[in-house]
């Protein structure tokens, strides 16, 4: 096999050294290089499938560098891994808004090193191959916004879709998670086999376990003939359990015992079958106070939370409204065989402005209302069918919520949004407001899922 090739710019002839000789030993092909013009010169005449760039260089730094890459070498270019002993939170997301892998810092750990190139590689190959072969990549899925939050969960999708680790997808109704699912499956090193959905709260109770595990003619009334599970049919590539804390506690028995032994027997059947799926779950449920009420089994969702993935609501990205409605008007106009549509100012604040309860499935069904009943070109704010005043959380219909400390929880996350808001993303600023702590305010972000990447 054909070694892999790897670019090193960093002007540490300590770090060049040691780097390089433990990169060879683990039979990639490394040149190493002092300076970032040198490392464009090399990217000029040869290949390579990744460069590790540190962001400190005599000249032009590393930044430069990246900005350059990406320009110069398309389609083409190599992953590309920053690395730094002064890294920052600031930094690092610079770089992967620029397009960079990941971004590791000094100290160096080996372990570290190792892991980040092996994931730059694979998925460099795999945009690669799926590109080659038309067979749908993730530009088929795009997670459309340039958001804090939105280049957050790219980056994560970036680093964790070429693993064979499991996936628990939480966020609300209409947040786009069965989209995040496919973008999964459509990034893995599963992407050619079979990507197959099981919608748990759709499919009536006495039937989902014929649906995941298949059955025999016979085995109950109505089998009138053998039935291939969903399990079965992931075999290779992915199962998506859509909606998971809708799941019986008889059917999360057998789940949990499948995903244990990696086999199942299907219904009326007396020898079990093994499969090779990787199981990415969702859920617009919190699963740990399921868990207190006794719905959902504990041990099936450490089993299911092997990577937590947060899809934020679209009140929480705002930014990202405008370019979601741009997108959809492209392609419903497309779709529909229409001209395409502009929108006013003032047609766009109060896209802006509305709470859009029912997120980003919400705002795709009013743009493709618009492009059907609208024949004018310019849209204006008469045109958009939303209550313009349906702007808070007390203002939306209790029913959306299915406790008090889910009413409790809005609220506090729109209170704090709105004081983050005034203090312009300072979060020590915010927690003035507030009258918090900054660590407390930190702390009641996560939980709340608010992003916390914000400038300081």
């Amino acid at each position: 096999m054909k070694a892999r090739r790897l670019l090193l710019v960093d002007d540490e002839p300590g770090i060049r050294t040691s780097l390089s000789a433990v990169l060879e030993d683990e039979g990639y092909s490394v040149v190493a290089v002092a300076d970032g013009e040198a490392g464009l010169a090399q990217l000029e005449t040869e290949s390579f499938d990744c460069v590790l760039l540190d962001v400190w260089l005599p000249g032009m730094d590393g930044m430069e560098v990246l900005n350059r890459i990406q320009e110069r070498l398309g389609d083409e270019r190599p992953a590309v891994v920053m690395i730094s002993g002064h890294g920052n939170i600031e930094t690092a997301l610079r770089a992967t808004r620029m397009g960079a892998f990941d971004f590791i810092e000094k100290p160096l750990t080996i372990d570290k090193v190792l892991l980040v190139v092996k994931n730059a590689i694979a998925q460099r190959r795999m945009a690669l191959e799926l590109d080659r072969l038309g067979a749908g990549g993730p530009e088929h899925y795009p997670i459309v916004g340039e958001s804090v939050p939105m280049k957050a969960l790219r980056q994560q999708l970036g680093l964790m879709a070429v693993t064979n680790g499991r996936v628990l997808i939480y966020g609300e109704s209409g947040t786009g998670k069965e989209l995040v699912a496919h973008a999964i499956h459509a990034m893995s090193l599963r992407a050619k086999e079979a990507f197959v959905e099981v919608n748990c709260a759709a499919i009536p109770d006495d039937l989902i376990e014929s649906e995941l595990f298949g059955h025999l003619k016979g085995s109950f009334a109505g089998a009138h003939e053998d039935k291939t599970g969903k399990l079965r049919k992931a075999d290779g590539g992915t199962l998506f359990l859509d909606e998971v804390g809708d799941m019986s506690l008889k059917t999360q028995a057998k789940v949990l015992r499948a995903l244990d032994e990696q086999r199942f027997a299907p219904l009326g059947a007396s020898e079990s079958i093994k499969v090779d799926a990787r199981v990415v779950a969702a859920t617009n449920k919190n699963l740990e106070e399921e868990i207190e009420r006794g719905n959902f089994r504990e041990d099936l969702f450490y089993r299911l939370n092997v990577i937590p993935f947060h899809v934020p609501p679209l009140r929480d990205r705002r930014e990202d409204i405008g370019l979601l409605a741009e997108h959809f008007m492209n392609e419903f106009t497309s779709a529909y065989g229409r001209k395409r549509k502009e929108f006013s100012l003032e047609a766009m604040k109060m896209l802006e402005d509305y709470y859009w309860p029912g997120n980003v499935r919400e705002l795709r069904n009013l743009i493709e209302r618009i492009v059907i009943m609208n024949p004018q070109i310019r849209i204006d704010a008469r045109h958009i069918p939303i209550n313009p005043s349906r702007r808070s959380v007390f203002d939306t219909e209790m029913p959306q919520f299915s406790s008090l400390q889910e009413v409790r929880e809005a609220a506090e996350r729109e209170y704090i949004t709105k004081k983050l808001e005034e203090a312009r993303g300072n979060i020590s600023r915010a927690a003035e407001l507030l009258g918090l702590e900054r660590s407390h305010l930190y702390k009641k972000m996560k939980a709340l899922g608010i992003p916390t990447t914000i400038k300081e």
